[in-house]
């Protein structure tokens, strides 16, 4: 018997090893100038459920989505049944809103779907502040969990992958690919470190567009993204109005508040005072100033009610509770969070991508927030959630009153949630059908 099944794994690696082989030559997947020819793309095995699972979770049951009953290939190479991510190099680079010129610039995204013939159905999407190009799917047989949107991106979902072609890229300044303070500084041969640049919210779209340029793209069919990503459609709509036929912007503001600035202020400090962090020239990151700094942006992206819900006053069965080094279990939470960021995300690009927040200004360059959303010439779909208090609703009601004084074509919804400002991520299923909606008429 053992035998047997070594001869039909034998077969089926033989039989996968002959398309993938058969399929080289017409590989889109990897694309680095000077670095050599591609690797064959991968599809997508996409997982469904995620609704009944996250409630399963927050009762603290065991969950396992179920397995697909169709493999999606559209637009990708067969091989082992994951995606690979992409790379485009611009040489030239782009001219900062300092001034300054980045270049060269990389830009690690992933596409799902099939671009048309018309090259009419693409759509952006934007991630937020610590997220990344890989949107849906999995990579390799190492990853335990799919892409930050998996549930809403695949065929027959949200934005379907039979119907659309979807992209996500990762932005400048942050450290999952694209050009950021991580990478190597052409000029030294080092990291960049905190030579690199101060980037806005502009310069990151300014570098996508030369990305969806070279994609062929004239004119994306919709941009959407939810906190920094709303930022990113904003900048979309208003910089290139040509070039998107519809922007979706959730849970964003047009400028942050002097609170969400002052609590960006005190993560920031904690990474400052880091003794380890050696003023950005560290070796490893500082582990627990950025620890420290997660844990307070985490707290933002909560509601009371989730936190009630999730956690209570319930103290942690593993300490006692006079004990003076005891804690409640939202205490652990925070701490287990924090501490597993560290593996995942450099503290550099958390500084810096921060520092983009607070800078950003739907309005800046421009005389008020009347005039740049004077330049949007495509419909704009608007959501809030109600408990998000980072970017509260009436931060978004002042973008919808604005565009309504000038008459452009502007949606609005307030979103009922308990989940906070992370409820784009967490609760697609209550806007879902508007979207749907909302581009059916685009």
């Amino acid at each position: 018997m053992i035998f047997r099944g070594l001869c039909v794994l034998n077969f089926i690696d033989k039989i996968r090893r002959y398309f993938v082989s058969s399929r080289n030559e017409t590989c889109l997947s990897r694309v680095v100038e000077g670095k050599g020819p591609a690797k064959p793309q991968q599809p997508v095995i996409m997982t469904s459920g995620a609704k009944s699972c996250r409630k399963a979770k927050m009762r603290g049951v065991l969950c396992i989505l179920p397995a697909p009953s169709h493999i999606y290939a559209k637009g990708f190479f067969m091989s082992e049944n994951y995606i690979t991510e992409q790379f485009q190099t611009f040489e030239s680079g782009i001219r900062l809103d300092s001034g300054r010129i980045l270049a060269p610039i990389t830009l690690a995204y992933e596409t799902y779907g099939t671009l048309n013939n018309e090259k009419s159905n693409a759509i952006l999407v934007e991630h937020a502040w610590t997220g990344d190009a890989h949107l849906a799917g999995k990579r390799n047989a190492t990853e335990t969990k799919p892409g930050w949107w998996d549930a809403v991106v695949g065929p027959g979902r949200l934005l379907d992958t039979d119907r659309y072609f979807v992209i996500c890229s990762n932005v400048i300044g942050s450290c999952f690919g694209s050009t950021g303070p991580t990478s190597i500084n052409p000029k030294t041969g080092k990291r960049y470190n905190l030579t690199f640049p101060v980037v806005t919210i502009r310069d990151m779209v300014r570098a996508q567009k030369l990305l969806i340029d070279s994609l062929g793209i004239a004119r994306l069919l919709t941009v959407m993204g939810g906190s920094m990503g709303g930022m990113q459609a904003l900048e979309w709509a208003t910089q290139y109005p040509d070039h998107v036929a519809s922007a979706i912007v959730l849970a964003t503001t047009p400028r942050p508040s002097p609170q969400a600035i002052s609590l960006n202020a005190v993560a920031r400090w904690a990474i400052f005072n880091d003794p380890t962090w050696r003023k950005g020239e560290y070796k490893h990151n500082p582990k627990d100033g950025l620890a420290l700094a997660r844990g307070i942006g985490h707290i933002t992206f909560l509601s009371d009610e989730s936190m009630n819900a999730k956690f209570g006053r319930r103290f942690s069965a593993r300490d006692g509770q006079f004990d003076f080094f005891g804690q409640f279990e939202v205490e652990r939470y925070l701490n287990y969070n924090g501490y597993n960021f560290v593996d995942r995300f450099d503290a550099n690009s958390f500084l810096y991508l921060a520092k983009s927040l607070d800078l950003y200004d739907v309005s800046w360059g421009f005389e008020s927030m009347a005039e740049a959303f004077s330049q949007v010439k495509a419909p704009i779909q608007f959501y809030a959630f109600s408990s998000d208090w980072l970017y509260p609703s009436y931060q978004t009601e002042e973008m919808v009153s604005c565009m309504n004084e000038l008459g452009k074509s502007v949606e609005y919804h307030l979103i009922t949630s308990a989940y906070g400002h992370d409820a784009f991520l967490l609760e697609h299923e209550t806007f879902a059908p508007l979207v749907r909606d909302f581009l059916g008429r685009i």
